[in-house]
Order: C-alpha cells, then structure tokens, then sequence
C-alpha cells in the first residue's frame, strides 16, 4: 500500500478489523518511512459488473453512485447510516452473485426498491418516482394503493 503522505511504498498493518457484517475489514497502517499513520478499507469484489442503461450504454458499476441514490430516497427519514449502509451492502451482494458480467438498470432499480419498501415506505414512493419516471399525481396514487393492499394481504 502506498502511503497517501510521502509516496513510500512501504507500510506496516499495526491493525485490522472487521466491520459488523464481516463485508468490509479496516486496516490501521504506518508508513515506514515517514512515520504516517493511515485507514485503508478492503472490501471484496467478485467480479466486475458492468451496468447496461436503457439507452443501451454501458459503464462500470459504480457503488457511490448506488449509496447516493439511497441517501437521496432516505434523506430526512430518519435512517442511521449504518442502516443505509447494510441495504447498500445487500444490494451489492446481489448484483455480484447475479451470475452475469452484465447488468440492467432496470434490474438494479428493482433490487433497490425491493429493499426500499422494506426499509421505509415514504423512501420506497420517493425512489420509485424518480425510478419510474412519475408524471402524474395518478401514479403516485396507483402506487400508494398498490402499497396499501399489500398492507391488506399481509
């Protein structure tokens, strides 16, 4: 690992640990040669992923970009960031066992939601607006009333 500080590419693990989830460990580290102390974080990755859009572009999957779109949906909900970041986690997990190089939007924004609705229902209608491209007061309203007979049914 190459300290951020002098460039030296050589440092010691002084310590690591895990996360909750045991998905991420955190290593403290010092630099030899100059003395720095430093945080990396390690996190598997299976294989990368490639995001097809609708358009038909493609492009890496970012995970910011996921994490951002769930804070926007959970923003003044309440949620703690451990909370986000376990959904975020999940969602990761299934992307990368879904047993294929190549991913849809589409896809996503379904893992997404599906997490979301468990999550918090208000986070659930914001995304799914954005999502689903709303334009009208009935399709909030056609999704309220599908949420709603759910409730019913369970």
């Amino acid at each position: 690992m190459i300290c951020p500080f002098c460039g030296s590419k050589d440092t010691q693990v002084k310590d690591s640990r895990p996360n909750d989830e045991d998905t991420i460990i955190r290593r403290r580290r010092s630099c030899v040669e100059c003395g720095s102390r430093f945080t990396t974080l390690e996190r598997v990755q299976l294989c990368p992923v490639t995001v097809v859009k609708n358009s038909g572009d493609r492009e890496s999957f970012d995970r910011e970009k996921l994490a951002r779109s769930i804070q926007t949906a959970v923003r003044k909900r309440h949620m703690k960031t451990d909370q986000i970041e376990r959904v975020v986690n999940a969602i990761i997990r299934k992307i990368e066992t879904y047993g294929e190089s190549e991913i849809t939007t589409e896809t996503i924004g379904a893992y997404v939601l599906s997490s979301l609705r468990e999550l918090d229902e208000v986070a659930y209608i914001r995304f799914a607006s954005v999502y689903k491209d709303f334009s009208s007061v009935e399709d909030f309203t056609k999704l309220i009333t599908n949420l709603k007979k759910k409730h019913e049914q369970d």
